[in-house]
């Protein structure tokens, strides 16, 4: 074995998909979520995988959660996403609270607790799912840019915190992938604003595709980082400038 795996968010998308793909690769695998019921099930159905519930916004829970892992390999702080597509001039600041609690506090908080356990041994990694919204920004996801821009800006300046100790730091930042409910979240359930959001694009990213990602980042020498790897489909250039199909 290669060692534990943490990868909060696991309960759906990206982060299911990359708790699959870390358990291919031989790590065995902590998933982290909210959803006990997802967890249970993605975990009676991959090898090496155990379950634990996890709400990354809590910091009693992360606490807790650190305490009962001795060591850990990598941690995947995937646990994230988007709410809303209003303007500036008529967003609502609860949104923007809660997308910066989950896409940049969480991160602090897993990480600061996990380092420790990331430092034993041979060492460990860190990765963070990050977003091509955290290099650039585009109208209507002022909330959500603005979040993913702090989680590019922990990243960055972790690692160089952490020069000079063995604990690897990568971004891995996605543009569009299609998962099953990170536009239905964004625009708060509405199914048809969600599939819109897909419509006419020759294949937007999956899941696996961003998983595959961080297993490539993971699974290089000990003494190789890979500080950034940018994805997107073919079909989209920049977070406006997307290829559809009339």
């Amino acid at each position: 074995m290669r060692g534990v795996a943490v990868v909060t968010g696991a309960s759906s998308g990206i982060g299911a998909a990359t708790v699959r793909r870390l358990s291919a690769e031989g790590f065995e695998v902590v998933a982290a979520a909210r959803r006990r019921d997802r967890l249970d099930e993605l975990a009676a159905s991959v090898p090496n995988v155990r379950a634990a519930t996890l709400d990354v916004t809590d910091a009693a829970a992360v606490a807790a959660f650190a305490a009962s892992i001795d060591d850990v390999a990598v941690l995947v702080n995937n646990a994230g996403g988007a709410i809303g597509t209003e303007t500036i001039e008529a967003a609502d600041p609860a949104d923007w609270q809660a997308m910066y609690e989950t896409n940049v506090i969480g991160v602090l908080r897993v990480t600061q607790a996990l380092l420790p356990a990331l430092e034993r041994g041979a060492g460990g990694h860190v990765v963070v799912t990050g977003s091509i919204a955290g290099h650039l920004v585009y109208e209507g996801g002022g909330g959500y840019t603005a979040a993913k821009h702090g989680a590019t800006a922990l990243v960055e300046t972790l690692r160089l915190e952490l020069n000079g100790r063995p604990v690897r730091v990568t971004e891995v930042a996605p543009g569009m992938v299609r998962t099953e409910e990170f536009s239905l979240v964004r625009y708060r359930g509405d199914q048809a604003a969600a599939d819109k959001v897909y419509a006419g694009v020759d294949a937007p990213l999956t899941a696996d595709d961003i998983a595959d990602c961080i297993a490539f980042a993971v699974t290089r020498p000990a003494h190789v980082n890979i500080d950034l790897l940018v994805v997107k489909p073919i079909a989209q250039a920049a977070p406006h400038k997307v290829a559809r199909r009339a």
